[in-house]
């Protein structure tokens, strides 16, 4: 049994060869459009633009904000490498916070004493599609005049108090890659939420030109205007994804029951301590895209692992944390110990989980789980 086998609605062929009979092949064609009206009609953003990963989309978004050598930016060490790569880019410093032990979100009590004359921005990871405490991390972007950028690469369909992910702060990300809930392969959006930085978004994204202006009739011709790179897919991709946005609801919920599925499923082995269950905050709507265990502090992860691999099970671990990496070490700084970062990614285990995971597919997954942890 594999992590993730990716889902495939059945209209991404077609809407593929329409594209190609359309004669718009490069970016932003007729399915590019859609899926940017569908995301900002969902979400609420000012301007959805499609990019080719999340990772293209956070670095927009550091180009965007001149992010610059010797800025810091604040975000957790539980992360992908993009998060931190994006700015590292640019010259700033990542600063690694803690997180916190419920949600692995970061610690938005330890933020505010993270802050220097340097900081420009805080960028929260929305951990498995659960919200970081939002209210909070706004109140404090504001106190000190900071930007927010959303990494919610795993965030789609999932909201805060009612509000989309990745609209809540000046800047927002999703990813697309094919381990996502809503997939085109690879692909990414990034997501404008503050309205003056809508125009100078286009043109970053467009190399730096005012191409998007001129096919909308605004000028007679475009030309260089800011500095910039290509960060367009093509129609092929948005394609995909307009197939995959159009069953996004149908997807979220299957994954949603999947997800608490396996949350009856393990609640037995949680009241024996052998592991802990993910915790969702109730102000958090999330969307079911990964279903993690917490093991003992003193179980042997790597045991476990291979014997699910015995059993014909992909379970696998998550982040290695990126302030004990090479690289975390070499360009960025810690702020506290994070010994919670520390410790619970040593005991992370994901399950397998895709969109039509089946009950008995799960109850194997959770049989032979209940007996590595029990024997």
């Amino acid at each position: 049994m594999p992590f993730n086998r990716p889902y495939t609605t059945g209209n991404e062929i077609g809407y593929a060869s329409e594209a190609r009979l359309a004669r718009h092949l490069s970016g932003d064609g007729q399915f590019t459009k859609r899926c940017h009206i569908w995301i900002e009609e969902r979400t609420g953003c000012a301007k959805a633009l499609l990019t080719h990963s999340c990772t293209s989309a956070l670095d927009l978004a550091a180009l965007l904000l001149d992010i610059k050598s010797g800025d810091e930016v604040i975000l957790p060490s539980y992360t992908f490498v993009s998060t931190a790569n994006a700015f590292v880019l640019r010259g700033a410093v990542p600063v690694f916070v803690d997180i916190r032990a419920d949600t692995l979100n970061l610690d938005e009590r330890l933020v505010e004493a993270a802050i220097t004359s340097r900081t420009r921005a805080i960028v929260p990871v929305h951990y498995a599609g659960v919200s970081c405490e939002m209210g909070s991390i706004i109140e404090i972007a504001e106190r000190h005049n900071l930007k927010i950028v959303e990494d919610a690469a795993q965030g789609i369909m999932a909201s805060y108090k009612g509000r989309a992910l990745g609209a809540l702060g000046d800047l927002g990300s999703f990813s697309f890659h094919e381990t996502k809930n809503i997939i085109s392969g690879e692909g990414g959006s990034l997501l404008v939420n503050d309205p003056e930085l809508v125009q100078r978004a286009e043109i970053m994204r467009e190399k730096g030109t005012d191409r998007g202006r001129f096919f909308r009739g605004e000028v007679d011709k475009y030309t260089w205007q800011d500095v910039g790179s290509s960060f367009l897919p093509n129609e092929i991709t948005a394609a995909f994804l307009w197939a995959q946005l159009e069953h996004a609801e149908r997807i979220t919920a299957g994954r949603l029951a999947n997800w608490n599925r396996y949350d009856e499923m393990l609640a037995p082995l949680e009241q024996r301590g052998v592991l802990r269950r993910p915790i969702v905050p109730p102000e958090c709507q999330h969307n079911g895209h990964l279903y993690y265990v917490l093991l003992q502090s003193d179980a042997d992860r790597s045991r476990v692992l291979s014997e699910l691999k015995q059993h014909g099970i992909g379970a696998t671990f998550h982040y290695v944390p990126l302030h004990s990496s090479p690289a975390g070490l070499r360009f960025g700084r810690t702020h506290g110990e994070l010994s919670v970062t520390t410790a619970l990614s040593e005991r992370l285990v994901r399950l397998p989980m895709w969109f039509d995971l089946s009950e008995a597919q799960q109850q194997r997954v959770c049989d032979a789980l209940r007996a590595i942890l029990l024997s």
